[in-house]
């Protein structure tokens, strides 16, 4: 019996389609806000409704899936919030994957969302397989990253910095499945002016991992408190090869970078930041990140369980 992985038909975004995808975001959702700073502006999409900037793109991945279609999806918490939003907003059926492992803070938003829990086996992976399989049986498969209108609605969040454009802007964010720079880096094509940064977890750097093998390729996954980029990735990602092509460079991050950069976050800038979304935060601290005009590090979601937040302050 043959193990290949099926991969899916998943085509790539072209930098048209984020346009397309800037009138949807922004008639559901208001700009988040851009705090300057010493160091770094912080973009605060830990201030979306769904604490998270994913639910940009699952708006326009929703908005785009035709009527009477069941929706599925997997999600380490922050996806799946943003796609039971959208869906909830826009009239539409959900049902979000997730594993037993996840986020203890996301799997309760989630059961209070109104979209469908699923919570299957101890990682990402087992979430996203089962989920591929629901979707075998008719329901549409919004994945977090690897989905073309998913990664154009992160994209929007480039046209909140084009203020910014009269010097040079380095924009650093997260990179798990590399939907979210992904999106940033295609909509910064258009902006010879703009380099683009991605930070991964030290225990999770799947797409360099990728990049550097010219294909997906499986690593072994080290517990991380950046959950929410922990993982592998979907065989044949098309975030793979844009990350390739359009991002400047990718560093990783420490356990303890991610820590001090939660803890800077909330006792010097006044932000509440989970392990993923100080990633960014996290690579500019640690000097990882070339200084070249103007740095923007995006804090990308904002939902950390309480008990985690207080034991990595009180470190």
């Amino acid at each position: 019996m043959s193990t290949t992985p099926t991969v899916r038909a998943v085509r790539r975004p072209g930098r048209d389609e984020i346009d397309r995808a800037r009138e949807v975001v922004r008639t559901h959702l208001r700009p988040t806000p851009l705090l300057p700073g010493p160091e770094m502006f912080l973009k605060l999409e830990s201030m979306q409704p769904t604490g998270s900037f994913k639910v940009r793109g699952a708006f326009n991945a929703v908005s785009r899936t035709p009527e009477g279609v069941p929706i599925v999806t997997a999600s380490a918490g922050n996806h799946g919030l943003g796609v039971a939003f959208a869906a909830r907003e826009l009239g539409r059926r959900a049902t979000v994957v997730v594993s037993e492992k996840a986020s203890p803070v996301k799997v309760a938003a989630l059961r209070s969302s109104g979209a469908e829990l699923v919570q299957v086996g101890h990682s990402f992976d087992d979430a996203e397989t089962h989920a591929l399989e629901l979707a075998e049986r008719g329901a549409h498969f919004v994945s977090p990253y690897n989905d073309p209108d998913v990664i154009v609605g992160q994209g929007t969040l480039g046209y909140e910095l084009e203020h910014l454009l009269d010097e040079p802007l380095t924009v650093v964010c997260a990179v798990g499945g590399g939907g979210l720079i992904a999106g940033i880096a295609l909509w910064a094509s258009a902006h010879p002016n703009v380099r683009v940064v991605g930070a991964e977890a030290e225990r999770s750097p799947s797409v360099a991992a990728s990049v550097r093998a010219g294909e997906v390729v499986r690593i072994e996954i080290g517990q991380t408190i950046a959950d929410g980029i922990s993982g592998n990735l979907e065989p044949g990602s098309v975030t793979v090869g844009m990350v390739d092509d359009l991002v400047n460079e990718l560093v990783t991050v420490s356990e303890a970078d991610l820590r001090a950069a939660i803890r800077h976050l909330a006792t010097e800038r006044g932000v509440v930041a989970e392990g993923a979304g100080a990633a960014g935060v996290a690579a500019v601290l640690a000097g990882a990140v070339p200084r070249r005009g103007r740095t923007v590090a995006v804090v990308s979601g904002r939902n950390i369980a309480l008990p985690v937040l207080a034991e990595v302050l009180a470190d």
